[in-house]
């Protein structure tokens, strides 16, 4: 922290504490004639007991510990909540003073004002929680609570406790914010064919936190129907809902213990006014991080940019469009709060000044209080953290888009602009990469293999780097392949044992080209057909290498052979697919349309395949979307040797529609330009035939390894490397 002259770094302090309000002090105890028991006990210590009986199989006292530790954290923030309102006119008396005071006594008062309000709130709510309760808990636990974690321990221990309508609240509750957790999706199907499970135990228990997410997209659902009147009024709740949510957020915030910053080497008076002024920054950083906090959906990654400007624009059109003109021209005013010289919106009140005729009294309409409230607060607040960053050495990232330029000092403006450009830039991704794929793949190679034709390509399958191939395998060959699905594939193999891992109503199994080779050997099956499993994995490899070009070696990632069977008398008002939407090699976030290249996303596959076996059954068709999961682009149906091939990025989101008769069989396969996440297992199985005097088919990766150097060193990719692939199990 720079240091600054003494008068200067006291003003300075005084300045932000002034507008902050911060409880800067520690928690401390209540009165001394509480009952310390009685007060409220730091729910992370609750919930480890509860997870600790949770692993001791105390099933009673890990439910009664893990909803004790929810009920505490709400009754915390409800504690809080209540001392702020209650302390809010605390100190009255000694603001108004700093009105007519003058001179130096101007910050003896404003230190009166703050001490007040300070002792207050820490009076307040000492008489209600415990001074351990009190104290700020770790990161760890706050992930885990931001991602219901204690819902998912929740959910096992009522159903072994046989409480079947908890836990289906419980597993539901969980899967809101976790909706790529296919196990519990699984368990929540099964609860819902269970005896005594009603539909009302299907309901969110944190929906009143995340209240806004639910009107956002019943908005959405009345402006799909054009039902303009219900629109508009379903925007307003939403965005009168999002402020307060902000308002809870912010309070949160100030209410909350805050640890003082470390003392930087300063032992004088003027390292006590730094830690204050740096304190106030903390608070209001925090004030600040409450538009991303709201913005973000549960169990999503990234916040939605512009989330209460974006509320206002459909809250005017339609309005307009129900012909509440007036109201419209109010919440445009309102947006362009955010965005004064927003071409778009002034055209947009051009027009409803006209349409609106001589009415200049709707016409002089003024923004909403609440909005302008709102943005001023914001903007001091920015003003603020920005002159810390300038002269406190303190670090801070602005949440807004429409933070204005002459917010920010000079000195910062630079790197100001080019963090604001690269956030704009992933904007301009998420709305505009539908159709750009950086994987290196160029469709429209030679096809090396006679007999094979292209069926379908980018054209027909409306995408990128997409191909259908057709006679890659021979009938007699798809028949020896199912036999040996049928003789070796085990249950839940490649899903950690779990038969039915993405829907209850199909049953999966699987069979790696290890396992097969170890059985061959033992005598259980035959070694040709071992082999057999083997080779295809090459010839797919050799055939998708060169049509789509791939500029350095392709190595095979993982290969499966995977059946998936529609369970009998089971499919009935079926709903669901037999794999959701997804992409390969990053976290798609269909609301968003971004992708995270990022574990647990299998980030080191390039290209994918999948080679049928079978068409005797009924659905089981992959097909392709946009990056929104809905949007079906193309379709493909299985046949005995149809090859499937598609970059493993954001521009090929598929899935597969439900078996809802027979068996589906297909061979799974990823690929990978970088040698270091080649498949180790294949490399095992063909050791094991070269230690038996076998040939096997020699893979010519090491010829095409030198055509780029990149393929020579390992790199990271993503967020951090991996160490050698042993097999993903992710199927397709």
């Amino acid at each position: 922290m720079a240091l600054l002259p003494s008068h200067f770094t006291v003003y300075v302090a005084f300045n932000f504490l002034f507008v902050t309000l911060p409880n800067f002090t520690l928690a401390v105890s209540g009165s001394g004639g509480s009952n310390v028991l009685s007060l409220l006990q730091p729910y992370d210590f609750l919930y480890y007991s509860g997870i600790r009986s949770y692993f001791d199989e105390e099933w009673v006292k890990a439910a009664e510990l893990l909803e004790k530790s929810l009920l505490t954290k709400e009754s915390l923030l409800r504690v809080r909540r209540q001392c702020h309102e209650d302390c809010v006119s605390a100190g009255k008396e000694a603001l108004n003073k700093l009105d007519s005071e003058k001179g130096s006594l101007w910050d003896l008062w404003a230190l009166d004002w703050l001490q007040q309000r300070a002792e207050c709130l820490r009076f307040c709510i000492g008489r209600s929680v415990s001074p351990a309760g009190q104290l700020p808990v770790s990161t760890d636990i706050e992930y885990e609570f931001s991602s219901r974690n204690p819902y998912n321990f929740l959910q096992v221990t009522y159903y072994k406790l046989e409480k079947l309508q908890k836990a289906a609240s419980a597993a539901h509750t969980y899967f809101v914010a976790n909706p790529s957790h296919l196990e519990m999706r699984n368990n929540i199907e099964k609860y819902r064919r269970m005896d005594g499970v009603t539909e009302e135990a299907f309901q969110d228990r944190e929906f009143e936190n995340e209240k806004q997410w639910v009107l956002y997209d019943s908005a959405i659902q009345y402006e799909a129907s054009s039902d303009w009147v219900q629109a508009a009024e379903k925007w307003k709740v939403c965005v009168n809902e999002t402020l307060r949510q902000m308002e809870e957020c912010r309070v949160q915030c100030e209410a909350a213990s805050q640890r003082l910053p470390e003392n930087r080497g300063v032992d004088s008076a003027d390292g006590a006014f730094e830690k204050a002024a740096a304190l106030s920054l903390s608070l209001l950083s925090c004030r600040q991080s409450c538009v991303t906090q709201i913005a973000t959906r549960p169990g999503r990654i990234s916040a939605q940019e512009d989330f209460l400007p974006s509320q206002l624009e459909h809250l005017h059109i339609a309005q307009f469009k129900a012909g509440d003109i007036s109201g419209a021209v109010q919440t445009l005013r309102s947006l362009l709060l955010f965005y004064p010289s927003d071409k778009d919106s002034l055209d947009n009140l051009q027009l409803y000044f006209e349409t609106l005729g001589g009415d200049t009294e709707s016409q002089g309409t003024q923004p909403a209080q609440e909005i302008s409230t709102y943005i001023s607060r914001s903007l001091q607040e920015k003003k603020l953290l920005y002159f810390g960053m300038e002269n406190l050495d303190f670090s801070y990232t602005d949440p807004d888009l429409w933070t204005p330029e002459d917010v920010v000092p000079e000195s910062l403006r630079e790197v100001w602009r080019a963090e604001k450009e690269k956030i704009n830039e992933k904007i301009k991704e998420g709305e505009q990469q539908e159709e750009v794929d950086d994987s290196g793949f160029f469709a429209g190679g030679s096809v090396p293999q006679v007999g094979v034709t292209i069926t379908m390509d980018d054209q027909v399958l409306n995408g990128t780097n997409r191909v259908v191939l057709d006679g890659v395998m021979t009938e007699k060959e798809c028949d020896k392949i199912l036999q040996l699905a049928a003789s070796a594939a085990s249950a839940g193999d490649g899903y950690r044992g779990r038969r039915s891992p993405h829907t209850p109503h199909e049953t999966f199994e699987g069979l790696t080209v290890l396992r097969a080779v170890k059985l061959a050997q033992d005598g259980l099956l035959n070694q040709s057909d071992a082999k057999l499993l083997h080779e295809l994995g090459e010839r797919a490899r050799t055939l998708l290498h060169s049509y789509f070009r791939s500029p350095s070696g392709l190595f095979v990632s993982f290969t499966h052979l995977v059946c998936r069977s529609a369970v009998a008398g089971d499919q009935e008002g079926r709903l669901d697919l037999s794999h959701p939407v997804h992409v390969d090699n990053c976290l798609l976030e269909p609301e968003t349309k971004h992708c995270w290249r990022e574990p647990p996303a299998f980030i080191h596959r390039d290209l994918s395949g999948l080679l049928y076996l079978n068409d005797n059954f009924d659905g089981g068709e992959l097909f392709f979307t946009n990056r929104d999961a809905k949007t079906v682009t193309a379709r493909v149906k299985p046949s005995c040797g149809r090859l499937v091939g598609f970059s493993s990025g954001p521009v090929n989101p598929h899935g597969v529609t439900a078996v809802t008769r027979g068996r589906r069989c297909a061979l799974a396969l990823w690929f990978t330009k970088e040698k270091l996440y080649r498949d180790m297992e294949r490399e095992e199985a063909e050791a094991m035939w070269a230690a038996d005097g076998q040939s096997v088919v020699k893979k010519d990766e090491e010829k095409t390894e030198g055509r780029n150097a990149r393929s020579q060193a390992p790199k990271e990719r993503g967020k951090g490397g991996r160490g050698r692939v042993t097999g993903g199990r992710d199927e397709l």
